[in-house]
């Protein structure tokens, strides 16, 4: 009997909204996506919380660390990055590492834009940068809290990854 050893990962990630009278409008990215006409995140990079959370999720499960342990948000170069490019980067190194991404799966808490419309080309987006499944599932934080107020979004996410 072959033995398989497995790992799980947790990721989160949170970021603010944007000041609506910041100059320079930016872009809401989520999972990849682009949600026109919304107000975007603070970050040093995109702010793209879905990214970051599994980025971080899978960093975790193959025992690498952290998002910030290897993108720095000091670091000039990285200003305005792209999270799915970060997103693919980390998939790669977890499997330099000898570990396979086996899947992720997301919980986004927010008050709006609602993900239901864009939810099949968030997972398209991710799974393709991760190389396996990435779910996603949209949820209300029923007006509690930060979230709830629409002051951000918050992302959690968990990552199997296994070795043969």
């Amino acid at each position: 009997m072959m033995v398989v050893a497995v790992r799980v990962g947790q990721g989160f990630d949170v970021h603010p909204f944007c000041d609506r009278d910041a100059p320079g409008p930016r872009a809401l990215v989520l999972g990849g996506a682009v949600f026109e006409g919304e107000l975007g995140l603070v970050g040093h990079s995109d702010a793209d919380v879905v990214a970051h959370a599994c980025a971080d999720a899978l960093l975790g499960a193959a025992g690498l660390g952290d998002l910030g342990s290897h993108f720095p948000d000091d670091e000039p170069a990285l200003a305005g990055a792209d999270s799915m490019a970060l997103l693919a980067e980390v998939a790669r190194r977890v499997r330099s590492a000898g570990w396979e991404p086996v899947n992720v799966d997301c919980s986004v808490v927010l008050e709006y834009p609602v993900l239901a419309p864009r939810r099949a080309e968030m997972q398209r987006r991710l799974s393709g940068a991760v190389g396996a499944d990435v779910t996603i599932k949209g949820k209300r934080p029923e007006g509690l809290g930060a979230l709830g107020r629409r002051e951000g979004i918050a992302c959690w996410a968990v990552a199997l990854v296994a070795r043969p």
